[in-house]
């Protein structure tokens, strides 16, 4: 049996992530992936892509991946433009307003999960099992994991990020609350008429949000929520008829949409763990909270439990043994279990507001369509609540 500091079960972004980081603070991590995240291409872009926020933009950046991302695709944006197709009125966010350089970062999914995924590799602190599985694990003062592979591991903490469908999850018997939208996104990228200006366009219809986010080939990456129906029908209509519904439902901002990538859809709900720790386990990112997508926060808040939990540990150490805990646990107890309310509260609160920002404007009943236009205009003049928005999109 090989023993750690600390196992992350899953090697997406948020695993990925939370295994360097604490690497590079001193612990002795375990990494377990059932397989490669697929490597960025040049040649084609991933149509999943990340409104990265400032903060999380520090912590690839003290992770040292930040360099090799920025030098492949990727674009700052300095403004959102918010609006309701309904009610009128348009919210409008700038980076100024905070005398910041942007408000964030859009960036293709696996150029993150790639720049983590080579740079752990090189890290002489990190143990990767992979191609390899959790098939059990047990706990009493430590955890002890067993690999599908054979392979054993003890380890001071287990954190599972192994997705909306953790095995970790569901082997410590943690429930989850569930809710089903009826809905899908379906994302492409498509060129258009004028330029992006470096903008996050959203607008809301009565079917979903309708996102427009800036690329830096002069293309936008769109995240159109729909009915699935409708969302079937869009999926398999030709390219010239998708342009025009796409453009009509956008209220032509950037003009025409002229050409639009190879489009998919990927079905929304909402889970919310009941707890994010049990003992020395404890979830992070989809494991334990996915959010409706239209303010493009699951990746960010998944980073800030990773960033939550390095705050906790300490950046760094000096003395492993001087960190010992009485009962033989490099990491107290107490402390992350005043991880986990934080982290819980912050995730539960973020998910019920997108759902119901979602709920309130999209539908076309009259009284929601009467006061949501007033809150984007009241939002739009009045200081405190445009630096509270300000701070959710690029900070909180």
């Amino acid at each position: 049996m090989k023993s750690f500091d600390i196992a992350v079960i899953g090697a997406g972004i948020v695993g990925s992530c939370a295994a360097l980081s604490l690497a590079r603070a001193g612990y002795r991590v375990a990494l377990v992936e059932a397989h490669e995240p697929k490597a960025w291409s040049e040649a084609v872009a991933d149509l999943r892509v990340v409104a990265l926020a400032n903060d999380n933009q520090k912590l690839l950046e003290n992770c040292g991946v930040w360099e090799k991302i920025a030098a492949r695709r990727i674009q700052a944006y300095t403004d959102m433009r918010v609006w309701d197709a309904a009610a009128g009125n348009e919210l409008h966010l700038s980076a100024s307003q905070q005398a910041r350089e942007s408000l964030g970062f859009i960036i293709e999914n696996n150029n993150i999960a790639d720049a983590l995924w080579q740079a752990l590799k090189h890290e002489n602190k990190i143990s990767c099992f992979c191609p390899d599985k959790l098939e059990s694990i047990e706990q009493e003062n430590t955890v002890s994991i067993r690999l599908q592979s054979g392979a054993l591991i003890k380890a001071d903490l287990v954190l599972g990020a192994d997705g909306a469908s953790s095995k970790v999850r569901e082997l410590i018997g943690l429930q989850s609350d569930k809710k089903d939208y009826g809905q899908r996104a379906v994302v492409a990228y498509a060129k258009t008429e004028f330029d992006h200006q470096n903008t996050a366009w959203q607008r809301f219809l009565p079917t979903g949000p309708l996102a427009f986010l800036p690329c830096s080939d002069g293309r936008c990456s769109i995240v159109w929520t729909l009915p699935n129906e409708e969302a079937e029908r869009l999926l398999h209509c030709d390219e010239e008829s998708f342009c025009r519904e796409l453009a009509r439902a956008f209220d032509a901002r950037l003009g025409n949409v002229t050409e639009v990538s190879q489009r998919v859809a990927f079905p929304l709900q909402r889970q919310l763990s009941k707890q994010m720790l049990v003992g020395r386990i404890a979830l992070i990112g989809d494991a334990a909270h996915t959010v409706h997508p239209l303010a493009g926060q699951g990746v960010n808040l998944g980073l800030r439990d990773v960033a939550a939990l390095l705050d906790l540990l300490g950046e760094a150490k000096s003395s492993m043994e001087n960190l010992k805990q009485k009962n033989g646990n490099l990491i107290s107890q107490h402390k992350l279990e005043r991880w986990a309310r934080q982290r819980i509260s912050e995730n539960t609160v973020a998910a019920y507001s997108f759902e119901a920002i979602n709920r309130v404007f999209s539908n076309d009943d009259v009284l929601p369509t009467l006061l949501r236009g007033h809150a984007l205009g009241i939002a739009n003049f009045l200081s405190p609540v445009r630096s509270f928005l300000l701070r959710q999109a690029s900070d909180s």
